[in-house]
């Protein structure tokens, strides 16, 4: 099961959809708002209708579209709406709908419902970046925040008229975490399929000082192991990233960890090794680093340096041994013994690579990608992967976005972990 589907079942969602350019994409949102298994009360405002019709939402949802808050008097529309909701998610939220919120003003249905809403809301603002930098945005998205109004994005891209920068709205993947997110601390939401796990994600790339300037790495970002993070936390689980120079936002609910170097990734899995249910290696660890660091900077009319370097720990393959038994560690299968994942980044045959890597590094499962590709592997937004099991498994996941890779991912983790002992909630 991927994330999306399957998931949201028995989940009531108010979709409001305000009047920007982005109402197009709300329509993608229902749908996989459906596809997930939830029932979706479409609410447009009058903004929106001139940009998409209520017809699109109802052959979506199957649900009636409400548009004013003079339909069904009787039936008092905006307070059983807003009653009746799990959870409120605004795509796109214009600037304008975003400062009534803030004010608590209650002019159109919209507004109205979520004056009688007691449950968690999500806001996916979408608009020009003049108006999201203004002062009075900003500090209407403070006051939201400080409600514990979930604020998802905006991203930075083309916006209406061509131009770029921050302001376009996030991808209807992320508004779907958002809203898995929301629902984790719900009681009745506490049985997602990584409920009661801890996961920790290693992410980004390593660090190795040649002097105070200069350092030896590599061109992973973190966005990879930052989607696992994501989707691991949407779906219920306590997750921990270790994050290795990673410049991206931490996702709502995860608990970062940050290093620079291999050494110090290493301490940071090692300290949390012992409370995980699954690791989930994604991070590019430096394989050498320089055996000695200057304390000053490197001069270039000294002459060319020669560098000697030493290895670096291998860390996945030092889980992998502790879990056999052969280091002191507790063997596959029994607890304390967390399921591991590992990446392979490869430009050539990555296939043939990545089975002998999983065959000698000891994982559960090994995800390979092509980082030769323009269109995947590293500071992409998207990723083509093929997870290879230690039981012979083959899952090939076609381009998509790296959510949505992540959640095939954590789909084979979910379906291992029963053969991985109790949860650590348990023990």
């Amino acid at each position: 099961m991927s994330l999306g589907v399957g998931d949201l079942t028995g989940v009531r969602v108010l979709l409001g959809v305000t009047g920007g350019i982005a109402a197009y994409k709300a329509a993608l949102v229902a749908r996989l708002l459906v596809h997930a298994g939830a029932t979706v009360d479409p609410v447009l405002t009058a903004g929106a209708e001139r940009f998409i019709g209520p017809a699109t939402f109802e052959g979506l949802t199957g649900r009636r579209v409400r548009t004013s808050v003079w339909e069904d008097i009787p039936g008092q529309t905006h307070v059983a709406l807003g009653r009746a909701a799990d959870v409120v998610l605004i795509y796109p939220a214009t600037a304008h709908t975003i400062a009534k919120l803030a004010g608590g003003l209650a002019d159109d249905l919209l507004t109205t419902t979520l004056l009688a809403a007691t449950c968690p809301v999500v806001v996916c603002p979408a608009m020009h970046t003049e108006m999201w930098q203004h002062p009075a945005t900003a500090a209407n998205v403070a006051t939201l925040v400080e409600r514990g109004v979930r604020i998802v994005g905006p991203d930075d891209g083309t916006l209406m008229g061509g131009d770029v920068g921050a302001g376009r709205v996030s991808e209807p993947e992320d508004a779907l975490a958002a809203v898995h997110a929301a629902l984790a601390g719900r009681p009745d939401r506490a049985g997602g399929d990584l409920a009661g796990r801890t996961v920790v994600v290693t992410a980004g790339g390593t660090r190795e000082p040649l002097d105070p300037v200069r350092y030896l790495g590599n061109r992973s970002t973190g966005k990879m192991g930052v989607a696992v993070a994501k989707v691991a936390t949407a779906r219920g689980a306590t997750v921990h990233l270790v994050a290795a120079n990673v410049a991206l936002p931490t996702p709502d609910g995860v608990t970062r960890h940050d290093v620079t170097t291999a050494l110090e990734l290493r301490d940071a899995v090692l300290g949390l090794v012992d409370d995980a249910d699954v690791i989930v290696k994604a991070a590019a660890v430096a394989d050498f680093r320089p055996a000695t660091v200057s304390g000053t900077k490197i001069k270039k009319a000294d002459g060319i340096p020669t560098i000697e370097l030493t290895r670096n720990p291998d860390v996945l393959a030092e889980l992998g041994a502790r879990r056999d038994g052969s280091a002191g560690g507790t063997p596959v299968g029994q607890p304390g013994s967390p399921l591991l994942v590992g990446f392979a980044a490869e430009t050539d045959d990555p296939e043939r690579h990545g089975r002998d890597k999983l065959a000698r590094k000891g994982a559960d499962l090994l995800v390979v990608n092509d980082v030769s590709r323009t269109d995947a592997g590293f500071a992409t937004d998207t990723n083509s992967v093929i997870i290879l099991g230690a039981d012979g498994s083959r899952t090939e996941v076609p381009l998509a976005t790296k959510e949505q890779v992540a959640g095939h991912i954590l789909d084979e983790v979910v379906a291992r972990l029963g053969d991985a002992g109790p949860t650590r909630a348990a023990r």
